[in-house]
């Protein structure tokens, strides 16, 4: 178990900052350890604006040899996560009010920008269910899983990869862990388009120039490249995006 980031805690008094609770199960907590007490996540949970706990499934079985998997009915390559020590090691858990169960899955709802709003700002406490193997038994998804997701049309090794992203992505947008909100508010995926291009200093490295643009002082002519920019990036890269965009755009019916 990591309380604050590990088993002894990080934590450093911020009472009044919001805080949610994740929960991720997983049979190889050593995989969060750098990410938990490094940069801004780091940072955060060190700062209390969440909680992280991890549970291994192994630590609920109840044969001596500790078993997590089995073979799967009907036949089939690979073995099967076993229901049992999920369950056990979620009934373990405490139940805040406002809980989401998660399972990471291929056939799970794709993860993007929306969902992790409503995750941070709609829920008191997430427990994640990371799988291995061929998977888990389907009775987790049916009688215990409130919500199945999926990092992409991709399969990994792991859930805890996709967990990371999740638990990376809902905590920077919890108050306390991005110093300039407005930085929040102008990044890709947030008005369903992609970011515009950005530079620093040199003004020209190897030859090629920071738009003249950037540097005219100029903050409304700014502004108009950068949303131009925006729509033509979206555009030529995402124009999945872009056609979200222009339905979102369209004045409603008189």
């Amino acid at each position: 178990m990591i309380g604050h980031v590990s088993s002894s805690g990080l934590a450093s008094a911020n009472q009044e900052l919001p805080k949610v609770r994740f929960d991720i199960l997983t049979l190889f907590p050593e995989f969060f350890t750098s990410p938990l007490n490094t940069s801004l996540l780091g940072k955060a949970l060190a700062n209390e604006v969440a909680e992280v706990y991890l549970t291994n499934p192994r630590d609920f079985t109840t044969d001596k040899h500790h078993r997590v998997d089995d073979e799967v009915y009907g036949g089939g390559v690979g073995m099967l996560m076993k229901p049992e020590p999920i369950f056990a090691a979620v009934e373990s858990l405490p139940c805040l009010p406002r809980r989401q169960i998660v399972l990471f899955t291929p056939q799970g709802r794709r993860m993007d920008q929306p969902l992790f709003h409503n995750l941070a700002n709609n829920y008191d406490q997430l427990v994640m269910i990371c799988g291995h193997y061929e998977g888990v038994d389907e009775r987790v998804a049916e009688h215990l899983v409130t919500q199945e997701l999926s990092l992409g049309d991709f399969v990994l090794t792991c859930g805890e990869i996709p967990a990371l992203a999740l638990l990376n992505g809902v905590i920077r947008l919890r108050p306390g862990t991005v110093g300039k909100v407005e930085s929040l508010r102008k990044e890709s995926f947030e008005a369903e388009l992609l970011d515009y291009p950005q530079y620093t200093r040199p003004a020209e490295f190897r030859g090629w120039q920071v738009p003249p643009v950037l540097r005219s002082g100029n903050h409304a002519l700014i502004e108009q490249w950068r949303q131009e920019q925006q729509l033509k990036r979206t555009r030529d890269r995402r124009p999945d995006l872009y056609q979200k965009w222009l339905q979102s755009s369209e004045p409603p019916d008189p």
